[in-house]
């Protein structure tokens, strides 16, 4: 009886949301196609390259260390999201929420930003200057990260 009540419990739970460990990148498909929030997803360390993100909830997840390359993020919430060490290649971002976004270490190069909202917003600045940033907000130009020092 008591593994009936488990297994009722747990049907229960959220596919996407609030379940321990990273989802799969067909996980992550499934959700797009279902039009699914991602909102609080661990999709740490995946490759994601090439999918389209578009309007989706992905507030508070987790993609640090991801490949998003070429991915397409407009108009998508990405507030509180950890994309720390992500590359984010040539990535679409026009009109996405970014507030509270953790973007450090990120590769940003090639990436469309026009009319997103970066409210405290942790960017690469030793690669990535605020004011080319703010350009690029306005007019949709992509960002060009500059090259960091070398370490020694």
């Amino acid at each position: 009886m008591m593994s009936r009540r488990r297994r009722r419990a747990a049907s229960d739970v959220d596919e996407y949301q609030g379940t321990p460990g990273t989802l799969s990148r067909k996980q992550v498909q499934d959700a797009i196609r279902r039009r699914t929030s991602l909102q609080n997803a661990d999709i740490r360390g995946l490759d994601l390259s090439g999918l389209n993100f578009d309007g989706m909830d992905l507030s508070l997840a987790k993609l640090a260390e991801t490949n998003l390359s070429s991915c397409s993020f407009r108009n998508a919430n990405l507030s509180g999201a950890s994309m720390w060490c992500a590359n984010l290649q040539d990535a679409v971002l026009d009109g996405a929420l970014l507030d509270n976004a953790d973007l450090d270490l990120a590769n940003l190069d090639g990436v469309t930003v026009k009319g997103a909202r970066l409210k405290k917003t942790i960017l690469p600045f030793a690669k990535l200057p605020m004011d080319t940033v703010r350009t690029a907000i306005k007019t949709g130009a992509r960002l060009r990260m500059e090259p960091g020092e070398l370490e020694s």
